[in-house]
């Protein structure tokens, strides 16, 4: 009888069935890897392999269970799905004995087929099965029940290139090669589309035996589990179509998990072990962190992911007594932290990573601060530099997309909402009503290319900042700047490399950041503007924080 030809297909057009019905049938030898989860599954693929075994030893023992069909088939299928899922390759499952007579398997091949499942491996063993090396005796199944098993398998399977292995434990049951010949050839022509020919011995003597007197009829697949000694050229010569590592994966793992924990519960560190367990970028690797970062910067543009930069190294010196003993970004508004304040807000917006340069009283800071997502970068010299140098200090975090501000300020979420849909390389907030407070001084005054227009349906395109002034009474300002911007990749790199290059200044430990804009722009540098109309608050001086302390939205900041 000759070996039936697979159908022909281009490679990149192969379906999973395909794909697994090429291995069995090709006449190079051909080689599947034991997967349990999806996981090692993955990790199969990546090394090279062309098929996984969903090994149904593996598959119970992770599960925390006997492999005595103790796992339901259904929840079987649900670590298939899983593993179909995270794979290109094909799975051929170990079916066990299909769970039960010709019915309990026919519904079991139809639920394979609608997961991508390539193909099923059922054992002519009596139901529930027991391990075939659990040195005890092995009930077979009769055949003819078996052959329907088969039959009624072929005939449910919902794709024609859905494979149904025959398993013969004729050889572990210790009825010999007649038998277990007697076997495949009712198997094969119930409809098998190879068989699988199974071994306890320490050779491979009864398999080679086997494999010459069958005489390809059928592809023939092997577990060389006992065996593992025999040289694999023995099996090409032999004419085996596939040999199947069953439960190594699981195994290796077993071991590894033992030594680390082990070493764990003695030690009670990890010093001395870590370069035996991968590090946790190979976990994130594995799992696919990359593509969903990739999926999100093409599905998710409008919520990018953000870091941040907040400037709080300063005490307050106005606020003289009320910071004696914490910084001002830590003065309590309505029951938070004016910091805790800030930070909350910038964490409402997706902001991945908040790094605060501290200097004055970081202790505080860091005792009474909800430091979650939050890094430390501590000026040590606050009182010797102004606020250009505690930018500088985290120059490192500035970085893709960022946001920069005072750590003295809080806003209305809007506000950073609107900030953060400007595609522009470098964008500043500007109040275009700080006209109305009455106060006997004012900093970060902003000149503009245009004014506020009062209507923000209008302010489609942004305005663009000329200068930063220090005098009103020397210019006519459109706006003051509240303290926040906001960069992306672009503009990220602009201030990064003029802040390197301000650094070298004498007089740059006196530098605020509107000198840094305005350096920008002496250098053609744009810097845009979004307009906001009140809505924020600083704390600068006593009337600041009673001001911050009355108005009831940072209540809900």
């Amino acid at each position: 009888m000759k070996l039936i030809q697979p159908k022909k297909f281009k490679e990149n057009q192969l379906t999973k069935f395909q794909k697994l019905k090429k291995e069995l049938n090709s006449k190079e030898l051909s080689f599947l890897m034991e997967a349990h989860n999806g996981l090692t599954a993955k990790i199969a693929e990546s090394a090279g392999f062309k098929g996984i075994w969903a090994s149904g030893l593996s598959i119970s023992t992770a599960l925390g269970v006997r492999d005595n069909n103790e796992a339901s088939w259904t929840q079987i299928l649900d670590i298939l799905e899983f593993m179909s899922d995270a794979t290109n390759i094909p799975i051929l499952v170990d079916g066990d004995t299909g769970y039960g007579n010709f019915n309990n398997f026919r519904r079991l091949v139809s639920k394979l087929c609608q997961r991508d499942i390539a193909g099923v491996c059922i054992e002519d063993k009596q139901y529930p099965k027991t391990n075939s090396f659990i040195k005890k005796y092995q009930k077979l199944a009769d055949i003819d029940e078996f052959c329907g098993k088969i039959k009624a398998g072929k005939d449910t399977q919902k794709n024609d290139d859905f494979s149904i292995v025959a398993r013969i434990e004729a050889l572990i049951a210790g009825w010999g090669i007649g038998e277990a010949i007697k076997r495949a050839e009712a198997y094969y022509k119930a409809g098998a589309d190879a068989v699988l020919i199974h071994s306890s011995k320490n050779n491979a003597n009864e398999i080679v035996k086997f494999n010459k007197e069958w005489n390809n009829r059928c592809p023939v697949v092997i577990i060389p589990t006992t065996y593992y000694k025999t040289p694999t050229n023995i099996y090409k010569k032999a004419g085996i179509s596939i040999v199947i590592w069953a439960n190594h994966s699981l195994r290796a793992a077993i071991k590894a998990i033992q030594d680390v924990t082990a070493h764990l519960y003695k030690k009670e560190n990890l010093r001395g072990f870590e370069n035996q367990i991968s590090d946790i970028d190979e976990v994130f690797k594995i799992a696919g962190n990359e593509e969903l970062y990739q999926a999100e910067k093409k599905y998710l543009s409008e919520k990018r992911n953000y870091n941040a930069v907040v400037i709080a190294a300063s005490k307050g010196e106005q606020l003289q007594h009320l910071t004696k003993n914490k910084p001002k970004c830590m003065l309590d508004i309505h029951g938070k932290p004016l910091l805790e304040r800030l930070t909350s807000t910038l964490k409402k917006d997706n902001i991945g990573k908040i790094t605060v340069v501290s200097g004055y009283k970081t202790k505080t800071i860091e005792s009474e601060l909800n430091l979650s997502n939050v890094n430390i970068i501590v000026n040590k010299e606050y009182n010797k530099n102004n606020e250009l140098y505690s930018l500088y200090k985290a120059a490192s975090e500035i970085k893709e997309n960022c946001i920069i501000c005072y750590g003295d300020i809080i806003f209305r979420k809007y506000i950073l909402d609107a900030l953060l849909s400007f595609e522009n390389d470098i964008v500043i907030v500007v109040d275009a009503l700080f006209k109305k407070k009455k106060k006997d001084y004012e900093k970060d005054l902003v000149i503009c290319d245009r004014p506020f227009t009062g209507n923000y349906l209008l302010e489609k395109k942004p305005a663009s900042l000329k200068c930063i002034c220090l005098d009103e009474k020397k210019c006519k300002v459109d706006g003051q700047w509240i303290g926040l911007i906001k960069t992306n990749i672009k503009g990220s790199k602009i201030i990064k490399d003029e802040l390197k290059i301000l650094s070298k200044q004498k007089k740059f430990n006196s530098l605020t950041i509107p000198d840094l804009f305005n350096s920008l722009i002496k250098k053609k540098k744009k810097i845009f503007v979004l307009y906001i109309a009140g809505q924020w608050l600083n704390v600068n001086d006593v009337f600041d924080l009673a001001e911050a302390r009355k108005v009831t939205w940072a209540k809900s900041i």
